[in-house]
């Protein structure tokens, strides 16, 4: 029964539909007990966490070969969801084409500016064209890293339009990033990550 290292860009959900799981079998695991207490979402894991796969298990059913006879396929698939932002206000019924793993999806944001959509839960990727302003939106499923790491927290800040690059670092840009945030929405502005504005982080950018 193996465990499988988690790498940049995995969930449970996409180890479980590689491993022939429902993700509900591995983050329910009493196995995984610690990291589902540690990271809380079965949707965003950090590089290096561990996740006991069991072996999979059959299912024997008999039925009679003289009718028809449905059968349902369970979880399968997984659901995206983006919310439309620009300058702290939803945008808007804005039409728009999401691209993930080459299969297009055309739609329009609802007054929230949430964009939904079906995906493979074991998607990589893709990208949110939207149509108004020909703008391309980079998707990239199971990067974002946990807010009570530095690294997530930069994610988090550069996504919600405070320029701050990938890395586990509080340096210069950083800082300045935080300021901004802070000042944006009303908080003293320390340039640290402290449990006021992680929580507001995390409240605008789960």
């Amino acid at each position: 029964m193996p465990t499988v290292t988690v790498n940049r860009g995995d969930s449970i959900p996409s180890l479980a539909h590689d491993n022939g799981h429902f993700w509900e079998t591995l983050w329910n695991h009493g196995d995984n007990a610690a990291l589902k207490a540690l990271r809380k979402t079965p949707n965003i894991l950090m590089p290096g966490d561990e996740v006991f796969v069991p072996e999979i298990r059959l299912k024997e059913v008999h039925k009679g070969t003289d009718s028809t006879h449905k059968f349902v396929r369970r979880g399968v698939p997984a659901k995206i969801r983006i919310q439309l932002m620009m300058l702290g206000e939803p945008r808007k019924n804005e039409k728009y084409t999401l691209v993930i793993d080459g299969v297009s999806t055309e739609g329009t944001a609802d007054g929230q500016g949430i964009v939904e959509a079906f995906i493979t839960p074991n998607a990589k990727g893709g990208k949110l064209i939207l149509v108004s302003t020909g703008e391309e939106i980079p998707v990239e499923l199971g990067h974002l890293n946990p807010i009570d790491t530095v690294s997530g927290v930069r994610q988090r800040l550069s996504n919600l339009g405070f320029e701050c690059t990938d890395g586990e670092e509080l340096d210069d840009q950083a800082q300045s990033a935080i300021r901004l945030f802070q000042a944006a929405q009303g908080l003293e502005k320390t340039g640290k990550i402290d449990s006021t504005t992680r929580s507001r982080i995390h409240e605008l950018h789960p």
